[in-house]
């Protein structure tokens, strides 16, 4: 399994982490995908432990095969994980672990919109404090022209699947609200892309907020 995309923004990407996040810390991935994003940001990132997840088994098994020996690698082996599950990882009768990152990346427009508000809530659960939820891709935003790219790619999801599309970001806002969450920060990155930081309403605001369009 190999993404395109995922080779071509990880970079970027990795580049704003290193803006936002401490020097090291405990990061949980949603939707890893072909893991090359968690791989990318371990490398980057080396005081970090991550714990990639997926939903297919095709994903993890992909993921498990590409992983570096025990020991070797600051990378967990994969778990399952479904952003619509009531408990999102196995903990037997201890409190459900908690994560000073959740990075989730293109989920949100190929799957249904209750993906967001799962998401949202499930990250409010498993956020340690001061923790962030870091959420990429495209969205929709009021006030900000939709580039021709995202306005075909949106018509092309929807065409595939009536539940998917690419979300106003103000809609997103507001089931974050309704999580405990707040946008702190707003990163415009490559491809008509956002990197957006989430954080606990009570918490403290991230290292380095962006200066695009930051929300008060």
């Amino acid at each position: 399994m190999f993404s395109p995309a995922a080779e071509r923004n990880k970079q970027a990407i990795l580049d704003v982490l290193l803006q936002v996040l401490p020097e090291r810390g405990s990061a949980l991935e949603i939707a890893s995908g072909t893991g090359q994003h968690v791989a990318w940001f371990a490398a980057g990132l080396p005081h970090w432990t991550w714990q990639p997840t997926d939903a297919d088994p095709e994903a993890l098994n992909a993921m498990a095969a590409s992983r570096a020996p025990q020991g070797a690698s600051p990378v967990r082996a994969p778990l399952r994980l479904d952003v619509m599950a009531p408990r999102w990882l196995p903990c037997g009768t201890q409190p459900e672990p908690r994560f000073d990152l959740i990075y989730c990346a293109n989920m949100l427009h190929i799957a249904p919109w209750a993906t967001c508000a799962a998401l949202m809530q499930g990250s409010a659960r498993h956020l340690a404090p001061g923790g962030r939820l870091i959420t990429y891709g495209p969205y929709l935003e009021d006030d900000v022209p939709t580039a021709d790219g995202n306005r075909a790619f949106d018509q092309s999801l929807r065409a595939q699947n009536p539940a998917w599309g690419i979300r106003r970001l103000e809609d997103v806002a507001q089931v974050a609200a309704g999580a405990g969450l707040r946008l702190s920060a707003r990163h415009a990155m490559p491809a008509n892309n956002l990197l957006l930081v989430w954080t606990c309403k009570a918490g403290p605001m991230p290292v380095n907020p962006s200066t695009d369009n930051p929300e008060p």
